[in-house]
């Protein structure tokens, strides 16, 4: 879309509304509309601006000079993206405090160490100090009441006040937040070299999201979906043949509506069994595949390292899950777990994929010729970081690249096999308890878990009869 079309997307919106005054020089737009705290008329200003990393937004200010009711919000400029977003970021330091945020009206803010979330409803377009400022400000204000009228709940709120109050005044480090947008839409700014502490996941939103989305699919298509599902069977009772193509009905997670997945189970040489998904919506053109592996949950992690030397070892097939971490030094080069969900490709082709999504998203962006741009310093290290990777994938540079994942589930092709490849190196290590966390295997029982459930139930059928002894 061409930038003179999204300039003035806004003011098509506001045509009915009263007449629009743009300045030319700034770019605001300013057009009359109710007040809704006197009812009588105020202005609110408009203004497109592009963020690095990010897309275009909407930044709207709204003022009425008869009651000085004001009101600042932020709302994105484009459509609903095809998949939703997770932020999480372990914040350290100052910079870190400084990172700009970007969060939708139906995004949710976690400050995920002191178990405190920002409910949906409110926009922002500020930095981490920022929210955590406005969280601490919608706590303690009306502590003096609660302190009166709900004096438990008043001493449950107030260390937490005093936690955040501590994050403000820099003694609260570390800390981890998170924020989550089912639309896509809401943004935490990253840096160049974040590493382990900064990940992004992306993720295609359930049935349900898409409802409360207002994006739903035909109720009919729906119910079409869970007959084709029905028909088809148990997909556990069925004997899935190596190399064979599978058909499953589902529903697009772009367009909502019925879609057909196809799913290939693989068997690769010294490693397992892994499937391929793969979908091409006939109706909005949605294109999506994974890479999934079979088999139990290993004991240990593992640690893939390989020295890529020779152009033919960017040829070598690397399989890369959705858990998987992946890390270069010499590129400078470092991808988080989610980041790029599973994908069966070769080192030339993950490392192609890498620079395409970055270079979309900071150059094809930020490097516009009509609102915010980089920085001249950190344009220059990203110009650099994409010489290397340029280099890398033309075989001109020699690096090593590491794949780390806790569940094992990562594959680097061994062109020495059945011998040992003197560039491979491969190794296994034990999870970290905050890898057995996020994988969510702390809380997984298998053995065990029908003698839980028994005194569970015994115990709820106990509480049941002394509650109508009670009543009785």
């Amino acid at each position: 879309m061409s930038t003179d079309a999204e300039t003035t997307a806004p003011e098509s919106q506001f045509q009915n509304i009263g007449d629009i005054v743009q300045n030319d020089e700034t770019g605001v737009m300013e057009v009359e509309s109710l007040c809704m705290n006197c009812h009588e008329n105020g202005v609110t200003r408009l203004l497109l601006l592009r963020v690095p990393f990010f897309r275009d937004i909407i930044v709207e200010s709204f003022y009425c000079e008869h009651c000085n009711f004001s009101n600042n919000g932020v709302k994105t400029a484009g459509e609903i993206q095809e998949q939703g977003c997770k932020y999480t970021l372990e914040v350290e330091n100052e910079e870190d405090l400084q990172r700009q945020v970007i969060r939708s009206d139906i995004s949710i803010f976690k400050v995920e160490s002191l178990g405190i979330e920002m409910p949906k409803g409110e926009s922002q377009l500020t930095n981490i100090e920022g929210v955590i400022q406005r969280i601490h400000e919608n706590l303690s204000s009306e502590q003096p009441l609660r302190k009166t009228q709900a004096p438990e709940l008043y001493e449950a709120l107030e260390p937490l006040i005093v936690k955040l109050q501590e994050i403000m005044d820099r003694k609260g480090f570390p800390f981890t937040i998170s924020l989550e947008d089912p639309t896509g839409n809401s943004y935490i700014a990253p840096i160049l070299h974040d590493g382990k502490k900064y990940r992004r996941a992306h993720y295609y939103r359930t049935h349900e999201q898409n409802e409360e989305l207002g994006i739903t699919g035909d109720p009919e298509a729906a119910q079409l979906e869970s007959v084709a599902q029905a028909e088809s069977g148990n997909p556990e009772d069925l004997d899935i043949v190596n190399g064979k193509v599978y058909a499953l009905p589902a529903e697009c997670p772009g367009c909502t509506k019925p879609c057909t997945v196809h799913v290939q189970r693989v068997d690769i040489p010294y490693f397992k069994e892994v499937y391929l998904w793969s979908n091409v919506c006939e109706h909005c053109g949605l294109k999506s595949s994974d890479v999934r592996t079979g088999g139990e949950v290993p004991e240990k992690g593992k640690r893939i390292t390989l020295e890529v030397k020779e152009v033919v070892d960017l040829s070598r097939d690397i399989l890369k899950s959705d858990t998987c971490a992946v890390q270069s030094d010499e590129l400078e080069l470092s991808v988080m777990p989610g980041t790029l969900g599973g994908k069966f490709s070769t080192v030339e082709g993950l490392l192609s994929e890498i620079k395409e999504q970055l270079h979309g998203q900071i150059f094809d962006i930020a490097g516009a010729d009509s609102g915010d741009s980089l920085q001249t310093s950190e344009k220059d290290k990203w110009t650099r970081f994409f010489d290397k990777l340029d280099a890398a994938i033309a075989g001109d540079l020699k690096f090593t690249i590491t794949l780390e994942d806790p569940m094992g589930n990562s594959y680097v092709q061994d062109l020495c096999a059945p011998a040992a490849d003197p560039q491979l190196h491969i190794e296994e290590y034990t999870r970290t308890k905050e890898e057995e966390d996020d994988l969510g295997l702390t809380d997984m029982k298998t053995e065990g878990y029908e003698e839980d459930a028994a005194i569970e139930a015994a115990e709820r059928k106990a509480a049941n009869e002394e509650e109508e002894e009670r009543k009785e």
